[in-house]
C-alpha cells in the first residue's frame, strides 16, 4: 500500500504535467496530431508492458519485471533531465502568475472545460466497465481466456492505432466537439454491443469500435482543453482531466458490481451506454457557444 502511494503521486504529478507540455509545444493549429501522438504512445506503452512483463515473469520470475521496468523509468528521467527543454525556451514569455484560487474559480465558471472533464468521467466509467467485468461477461457467454486476452488486444490495437490519424481530422475540422460527440456515441453503442454479444466475433468487432470510438473522441478532448483554458491554466485543467479518468473507472467498479449482481450484465452494460449518451447531450449544450479560433 505505502508503494502503491508513492505510485499514485507520482503518476498524478506526471500526466497532468505531461499533457500541460504537449500543449505548450505545440502551435495552435497542431494540438490534435500532437495529442495524437502522445496518446498514442501512452497507450501503445500500456499495451506492450503487460505483455512484455508476462513474457519476462514467465521466463525469468516477477522480480526481473519490477527491477527491468524500474531502470527502464530511471532511464526515460535521465532523457527528460538532458532532453526536454525548459518552459521558457518553448513559450518565451509566461503570462504572470495568479493566485490560484482565481484559478480554480476561473476553471469551475468554465462550462466547456467543464463539459469536457463530464464526458471523461462518463467515458472512463464505461472503461471502468469495459475492464472490470467485460472479461466476467465474456466467460459467462463460454469464451476461453485466450479469447478474451484477443478482445482487449483487438481493443488496446485499434484505440492506439487510431489516435494519429484522428489527431490530425481533429486539426482539419471546424469544430473538434463534433468528433467528440461522433467518438462518444460509437463508445455508448459499443457498450450496448459488448451487452448483447454471444461468441468471440461479436466481442472482437465492438472492441474494435470500442477502441477506435475512444481514439477518435478522447484525442479531441485532450486538444480542446488546452484550447479552452488561459496558458497559467491548463496544467491545473489537465489535473482535472486525469482525475476524471480514475474517479470514472473507480465509480464503475465500485457501483456497477451491485447493479450487475442484480440485474445481470446485460442491463450493465446498457444502463453504462445510456449514462454515456445522456453526459454527451450535456456536452453538445455547454459546447455549442464556444467557437476556437485556431
Amino acid at each position: 500500500m505505502g508503494i502503491y502511494l508513492f505510485f499514485g503521486m507520482g503518476l498524478a504529478a506526471f500526466g497532468p504535467t505531461m499533457m500541460s507540455l504537449v500543449a505548450d509545444f505545440s502551435p495552435a493549429t497542431h494540438l490534435g496530431r500532437s495529442y495524437g501522438w502522445y496518446t498514442t504512445a501512452l497507450y501503445t506503452s500500456m499495451s506492450l508492458g503487460p505483455a512484455i512483463g508476462g513474457f519476462i515473469a514467465q521466463q525469468e520470475g516477477y522480480l526481473q519485471v519490477f527491477l527491468i521496468s524500474g531502470m527502464m523509468i530511471f532511464i526515460t528521467f535521465w532523457v527528460a533531465v538532458f532532453f526536454l527543454p525548459p518552459t521558457h525556451m518553448i513559450m518565451g514569455d509566461r503570462p504572470k502568475k495568479r493566485k490560484p484560487y482565481i484559478i480554480i474559480k476561473e476553471l469551475l465558471q468554465n462550462h466547456p472545460l467543464l463539459s469536457c472533464w463530464l464526458v471523461t468521467l462518463g467515458g472512463c466509467f464505461g472503461l471502468g466497465m469495459f475492464i472490470t467485468f467485460l472479461p466476467l461477461h465474456a466467460h459467462n457467454q463460454s469464451l476461453k481466456v485466450g479469447q478474451i486476452g484477443l478482445v482487449f488486444a483487438a481493443q488496446g490495437i485499434s484505440n492506439a492505432l487510431s489516435r494519429i490519424p484522428f489527431g490530425h481530422l481533429s486539426d482539419k475540422v471546424a469544430n473538434r466537439r463534433t468528433l467528440v460527440v461522433i467518438g462518444l456515441i460509437g463508445f455508448s453503442v459499443s457498450m450496448a454491443g459488448f451487452a448483447i454479444s454471444k461468441n468471440t466475433i461479436h466481442f472482437v468487432i465492438f472492441a474494435v469500435a470500442f477502441g477506435t470510438s475512444m481514439g477518435l473522441a478522447f484525442t479531441s478532448i485532450g486538444a480542446l482543453i488546452a484550447e479552452v483554458v488561459p496558458i497559467d491554466s491548463r496544467g491545473l485543467a489537465m489535473g482535472g482531466y486525469n482525475t476524471c479518468i480514475y474517479l470514472g473507472m473507480l465509480a464503475s467498479s465500485v457501483s456497477m458490481g451491485a447493479i450487475i449482481q442484480n440485474s445481470g450484465f446485460e442491463n450493465g452494460f446498457f444502463l453504462t451506454a445510456g449514462i454515456n449518451l445522456i453526459l454527451v447531450g450535456f456536452f453538445h449544450f455547454l459546447m455549442k457557444k464556444f467557437s476556437a479560433s485556431r
